[in-house]
């Protein structure tokens, strides 16, 4: 079931939402487990139980973590629940993937295996259930949560509908807290809830699927008909398509948790107004970035916390044996970060194309890095330039993400940075026009926006402006609320289900 769906918006969630309210406390987790089970079953009932299999498996091994006080015991306990997760996702994701690969190896010296039959349905939202489960045990492992003893509050913090599919990706304590203690009828998360998915909606409906018809088209033309001009506009064209489908699914997960009382956490904050790729990374899916950080970054160069970092103490000591220490440190880090993104990537998708996408961002990353040591200043000036280059860096890196080869993203790329290349457009008049236009509103609203928090403190009753609150809310909304109806379809799922 799609959230852009008639099905969704005005029969599902409606009475979803109508039933938790009305039903006495004790049924209201039965409720949620129910209807996130049919929520995922409309699609492939068979798949259920591989997502129940899933979450009894977590469960049950987090409780003999618990009871377990032998740390390597512990430790073994915790890798089993990892390898078999991680032993699910790569079946179902990426084994015909590797077949293809190893084929090509093994074909340099005449064989040539079959593999016909490997390409299996891959389920929906595996990576996001899979990532939570994984978390939870190792939270669990790690003495940072408790293991839930009932299990269908635990299966509710795996399943809940709102975040099942493409997440934001819950960890156990920001969920199952909630679970525990439902609340009740509050008219408050109504309102921000409903308010939320009309937002969502809105980015979804009117602006990333209108968006995707010129990506489509774009990116469906041969490379050596584009010109620099075309490329850099395709780039900025995907970058805000999949920022608007991704943003909107992430407001209508939130709004309809709010629906029952639960509160989500934000998934993006104005990436694309970043002043570096790390802050870009602070802002951009932060649900992901924080697991990918938290799980495996941090957990590559053995450190619990980052507080730790012995680059921290290169200032208040000087010794050689320090030195040593903090050059050792920063060639783990250099290595973890670039095996990070590269898994980063290929979690997008088992295809080269996103490994090219994750690492290139790790050379941006560690780029910046690197650039910050040396230093560059401060003023709004410099700030503008960062974001400037930010930006442009960052949708450049969309391009391997978008496109169904390697040797396509390196040509485009290559176009990019070809001054004979800029001579000519080659899209349709819309493309650019649609860009310059979106563009322009983002830097609009973000600068409003900007104004009223930072410099109004988030008041909207400083004198003159409170007389416009009102009237321009039922404005902007009474055009959301036009649109949506108008644009409301299902046929075009959002980009991040294929995750």
């Amino acid at each position: 079931m799609l959230f852009n769906s008639v099905t969704y918006l005005f029969i599902f969630l409606p009475a979803a939402a109508l039933l938790n309210w009305s039903l006495p406390e004790r049924f209201r987790l039965w409720l949620i487990l129910l209807a996130s089970l049919l929520f995922y079953g409309l699609w492939r009932l068979e798949f259920v139980l591989l997502l129940l299999f899933s979450a009894a498996l977590d469960y049950s091994l987090a409780l003999w973590i618990e009871r377990t006080h032998d740390q390597m015991h512990r430790r073994w306990i915790m890798l089993i629940s990892v390898a078999i997760n991680v032993g699910i996702l790569c079946i179902f994701k990426y084994l015909s993937f590797f077949c293809e690969n190893l084929r090509s190896i093994v074909s340099f010296w005449g064989y040539y295996p079959s593999c016909s039959g490997l390409h299996l349905i891959l389920p929906l939202g595996i990576s996001f259930y899979i990532f939570a489960t994984i978390s939870y045990v190792i939270d669990v492992y790690r003495r940072e949560f408790m293991a839930e003893r009932n299990f269908v509050v635990y299966c509710c913090f795996i399943v809940f509908f709102p975040h099942l599919v493409a997440g934001p990706i819950l960890r156990a304590k920001c969920l199952i807290p909630q679970l525990r203690q439902p609340s009740d009828v509050n008219w408050n998360n109504i309102y921000a809830g409903s308010v939320r998915i009309l937002n969502g909606l809105f980015l979804k409906l009117v602006l990333a699927d209108t968006i995707a018809e010129f990506v489509d088209n774009g990116f469906a033309r041969d490379v050596n008909s584009l010109s620099a001009i075309d490329c850099w506009t395709l780039a900025f064209l995907f970058g805000l398509q999949i920022y608007f489908d991704f943003a909107g699914y992430s407001h209508i997960a939130i709004g309809s948790a709010r629906l029952f009382g639960i509160v989500l956490p934000e998934n993006f904050n104005f990436p694309y107004f970043a002043k570096s790729p790390r802050d870009f990374w602070h802002r951009w899916n932060i649900s992901l970035s924080t697991w990918v950080r938290d799980y495996i970054y941090l957990s590559m160069l053995n450190k619990g916390s980052v507080d730790n970092d012995p680059l921290r103490q290169e200032r208040s000591a000087n010794s050689e044996t320090l030195e040593r220490t903090v050059a050792a440190f920063r060639s783990r880090r250099t290595i973890s970060l670039y095996v990070t993104w590269a898994l980063m990537g290929l979690w997008h998708g088992a295809n080269w194309t996103f490994v090219l996408w994750g690492t290139y961002h790790a050379v941006l990353v560690h780029g910046h890095r690197l650039a910050d040591r040396i230093g560059w200043g401060r003023g709004t000036a410099i700030d503008w330039i960062s974001r400037a280059l930010t930006i442009t860096l960052i949708m450049a890196g969309w391009i391997p993400f978008r496109c169904q080869s390697t040797s396509a993203a390196l040509a485009m790329w290559g176009k990019m940075i070809d001054p004979r290349a800029y001579r000519e457009f080659g899209l349709a008049p819309n493309s650019y026009f649609y860009l310059f236009a979106i563009s322009i509103c983002m830097v609009t609203y973000w600068f409003f926006r900007h104004i009223i928090i930072h410099i109004w403190g988030g008041k909207t009753n400083v004198p003159f402006m409170e007389l416009f609150v009102l009237p321009a809310q039922v404005l902007v909304y009474g055009i959301i609320i036009m649109c949506d109806f108008v644009f409301l379809q299902s046929k075009n799922q959002f980009i991040y289900f294929q995750f």
